[in-house]
C-alpha cells in the first residue's frame, strides 16, 4: 500500500503542488484525509484535502479569491489566480485545530486552532479528533506517512474503527454513525468489517440524529446508496436499527438485490408502500432534503412498481420513443432489482438499437380531417392519436404508411373512447 501512496504522490496536479508549495513556504502543510486512504489502496483521486498551520485570513491573504466557507472552523476553498495555478482547480484547505465541548452533537463549541509545533505535533492533535482510523492519516512535505492510530493496518486488514472511544466520536457528531456505513464499503475489494467497540458505540448512539440537519443526513445516505456493496451494507444498518431512525418509522422492504444508484436503492426501498408517488416525493423531500430532479425520478419510477412488463416489439417500440433515454436505465435498473424478468425486453430493444424510427407524428389533424371527413373533435382527436400509436408501434416511416391503416380500422363505428393511446406501458 506504501507503494501506491508514492505513485500517488508523483502524479499529484499541478495546481495542488503549487498550493502546497507556497503554503509552505509561509508554514506547514500536509495532505489529509481521504486522498490519503483512497491512495493507500490505489484508488485514483483527484480531491485532496490539505491541512496547515496558516489561519483561515493568512489563506485569504496569500489566495484573494478563495472562499472562507467555514473559517470559523478553519476551512477555507482556495480558488488559485490564473498564471501558473489551474483557476478551475479548487481544494479545500483547513486549518489545524483541536475542538471541544460538543453541546449539540454536531459542531463544537469551542474552535482553537493549532500553532506550528515541533515537527508534527501540531497534525498529531488534529488527527487526534478525525472520526476513523483509515481517515486519520496524513502525508508530510517529505512524502511521509503519517499514522498515529493505526490507519494503514486498518485499511490492510480491512477493519473500520474509531480514533479512541466511539462512543465520543458520536457525541460529538451524530452524522458520524451514517459515515460508519459508509466507510464500510472498501468498493471492489468488498466490504470492511466493524470493529466490536465501533459496532457497540452504533448499538448505544440513542437518537444520534437528533441535531443533525436533514440535508447531511440526505447527502450520506445518497453517498451509502451508490456504493459497491450496498445491499450488505443496507442489512446491517437495518439489523442495528440505524434504517428506522433515518426513515424515522416509515415501513421500507429491502429486495434481494440493490442497484449502484441511490435513486434506484431508495425507490426500491419503498416500493411496497401503497402510497401515491406524490406522497413519497413528499415524505422524501422531509426526510432527506432531496432535490426536485431526484424527487421526480424517484416518483417516476415509484409508478412503475406495478407494471406487468410486455416484452412484445410493440412495448419495446413504445418504451423506446416515450421514455428519455437517461431515464430507462433507471426504470430497468428498478424493475430487474424488483424482481421483473427483463430478458426477453432488454433482447428486443438491443434488436431496436440501430432502427430509425420516426418520433414526430406522421399525420397532421387538417390531413387526418382531409381524409376521414371527420370535424374537429373526440374522435378525430383520438383516431390521430391511435394513428401515431400505430406509426410508432410498427416502425412506420411515412405518411402513406399510417394512413393505409384506415382500411383495417373500424373508425366509424366503433366507440372511439376504446381506442389506444400512445403510452407506456
Amino acid at each position: 500500500m506504501r507503494g501506491n501512496l508514492s505513485r500517488a504522490l508523483t502524479s499529484i496536479s499541478k495546481a495542488n503542488l503549487n498550493v502546497l508549495k507556497v503554503l509552505r513556504g509561509r508554514g506547514s502543510a500536509w495532505i489529509v484525509g481521504g486522498w490519503v486512504r483512497d491512495s493507500l489502496m490505489g484508488v485514483k483521486t483527484e480531491d485532496m484535502d490539505i491541512a496547515t498551520t496558516l489561519t483561515p485570513e493568512q489563506i485569504k491573504s496569500i489566495f484573494p479569491r478563495s472562499i472562507m466557507v467555514g473559517a470559523s472552523f478553519g476551512t477555507v476553498i482556495i480558488r488559485a489566480d490564473s498564471g501558473e495555478f489551474d483557476p478551475e482547480e479548487d481544494m479545500q484547505v483547513t486549518t489545524l485545530r483541536s475542538e471541544d465541548g460538543y453541546l449539540d452533537r454536531r459542531r463544537p463549541e469551542r474552535v482553537t486552532f493549532l500553532e506550528g509545533g515541533d515537527g508534527d505535533e501540531s497534525i498529531l492533535e488534529d488527527l487526534s479528533r478525525r472520526d476513523f482510523t483509515i481517515n486519520s492519516m496524513a502525508v508530510d512535505v517529505d512524502g511521509n506517512l503519517i499514522d498515529p492510530y493505526g490507519g494503514l493496518t486498518d485499511l490492510s486488514n480491512g477493519v473500520l474503527k474509531t480514533v479512541g472511544s466511539a462512543e465520543r466520536r458520536f457525541s460529538e457528531d451524530g452524522l458520524r454513525v451514517l459515515r460508519a456505513f459508509r466507510f464500510l464499503d472498501a468498493g471492489t475489494s468488498g466490504m470492511r468489517e466493524m470493529d466490536e467497540s465501533l459496532e457497540a458505540g452504533i448499538r448505544q448512539a440513542g437518537d444520534f440524529l437528533s441535531g443533525v440537519s436533514k440535508e447531511r443526513i440526505g447527502v450520506e445516505i445518497s453517498k451509502i446508496l451508490t456504493g459497491e456493496n450496498t445491499h450488505q451494507i443496507v442489512l446491517k444498518m437495518s439489523s442495528l436499527g440505524v434504517l428506522d431512525q433515518v426513515f424515522e418509522g416509515h415501513k421500507i422492504d429491502i429486495p434481494t438485490k440493490l442497484s449502484g444508484n441511490h435513486l434506484v436503492n431508495l425507490a426500491l426501498l419503498f416500493r411496497k408502500q401503497n402510497i401515491s408517488s406524490g406522497s413519497l416525493s413528499e415524505t422524501l423531500r422531509k426526510l432527506l432534503v432531496l432535490s426536485k430532479r431526484e424527487l421526480a425520478e424517484i416518483s417516476m419510477m415509484h409508478d412503475c412498481r406495478s407494471i406487468k412488463v410486455d416484452s412484445s416489439i410493440e412495448s419495446v417500440r413504445r418504451f423506446k420513443a416515450l421514455i428519455p433515454e437517461i431515464r430507462r436505465g433507471l426504470i430497468l435498473d428498478y424493475l430487474d432489482k424488483a424482481g421483473a424478468d427483463l430478458i426477453e425486453f432488454r433482447i428486443s430493444l438491443e434488436g431496436l438499437e440501430n432502427e430509425e424510427g420516426v418520433i414526430s407524428p406522421l399525420i397532421r389533424g387538417d390531413r387526418l380531417a382531409e381524409v376521414t371527413g371527420l370535424g374537429p373533435g373526440p374522435r378525430l382527436g383520438r383516431l390521430k392519436d391511435w394513428l401515431y400509436r400505430k406509426q410508432i408501434e410498427r416502425g412506420l416511416k411515412t405518411e402513406e404508411e399510417v394512413l393505409s391503416l384506415l382500411s383495417d380500422f373500424d373508425w366509424v363505428g366503433s366507440n372511439h373512447e376504446d381506442w389506444g393511446e400512445l403510452q407506456w406501458p
